[in-house]
């Protein structure tokens, strides 16, 4: 079967094609004609799920990524010693370089730690090394271990960058890690895969949550929901996305991040989907997605 092609109508206009129109869906995104709203306050979200695979390195790049090309400024900070939000963002991350490890430390400020990645001006980050897998246990015998990355997160910190968003990329886990992250956070977006295992463990991030909101972080707000890996082809997805919406209501974003491989394919190239395909599904739904999230953001 032959690819469609463009023929020139009668009138000397060219026709629909697919790869027309992803063309033209690409020269939007990289070059949009729209900023996104501002929010009201500066909005701290901690990006978590203890399951691995769900999507949360790719969902806080790539919303990141999308807030960051409409004139948001965006802060990303990679939390999780694997590094792979800094390599997503092109961003120097190996031993000895300056990280969120000597953050936590109190040895490097905040402003010195964060990059600029070359997917836009507007996008920061402060990249983990693997100095950062023996946190956990140096963490344990330190003074405020539960509260050293909002020590380093003052107002006063964060104006030296002037985010408008932050994004904090947590590990697989529901170790100090990631309860220092949820303690210096002000909201939570929790990624959900649409895929048979999806609830089994929320329970248990959801507790912890509580925990944190009832003895170290009250203003904490499970604020977000997106749902990922999205494969319009199952009853399964369909009856996953219903029961999360059914549970959650209007926390969950509208926008689904259907199963793509150019958005696997990016970090390879240390690109965001955004950048590597701007043509493609995955990239146009988490463009969406951000989009919500900045809208919902100027409202609250």
């Amino acid at each position: 079967m032959q690819s469609p092609v463009s023929h020139p109508t009668p009138a000397g206009e060219v026709s629909w094609t697919p790869i027309a129109e992803e063309a033209e869906r690409a020269a939007k995104l990289l070059h949009p004609e729209t900023k996104f709203p501002k929010p009201a306050h500066r909005r701290v979200f901690t990006i978590a799920n203890q399951k691995g695979g769900v999507g949360k390195t790719t969902s806080a790049v790539n919303l990141a990524a999308g807030l960051a090309m409409h004139g948001l400024k965006v802060l990303v900070i990679d939390l999780d010693p694997q590094g792979n939000a800094s390599t997503a963002l092109a961003i120097e991350h190996r031993s000895g370089t300056p990280s969120i490890y000597e953050v936590l430390l109190g040895e490097v400020s905040l402003r010195d730690a964060a990059q600029v990645s070359d997917q836009s001006p507007n996008l920061y980050c402060v990249p983990a090394t693997i100095d950062l897998a023996g946190a956990e246990i140096e963490l344990v015998e330190m003074h405020g271990r539960e509260t050293r990355l909002r020590a380093a997160l003052t107002d006063q910190a964060l104006d030296e960058i002037g985010p408008d968003y932050v994004f904090i990329d947590c590990p697989p886990s529901l170790g100090l890690l990631t309860v220092n992250a949820m303690v210096a956070a002000q909201e939570v977006l929790i990624p959900i895969q649409c895929e048979y295992y999806a609830l089994e463990g929320l329970s248990q991030l959801l507790k912890n949550v509580e925990l944190v909101q009832k003895h170290l972080n009250p203003e904490l707000d499970l604020s977000t929901i997106l749902l990922t890996m999205y494969d319009g082809r199952t009853k399964l997805a369909d009856q996953v996305s219903a029961e999360v919406r059914s549970h959650f209501g209007d926390v969950v974003l509208q926008t689904v991040i259907p199963r793509n491989v150019k958005v696997s394919e990016a970090p390879s190239f240390g690109q965001t989907v955004l950048s590597y395909d701007p043509g493609s599904r995955g990239a146009m739904s988490y463009l969406d997605a951000s989009r919500e999230i900045a809208e919902r953001g100027a409202a609250r």
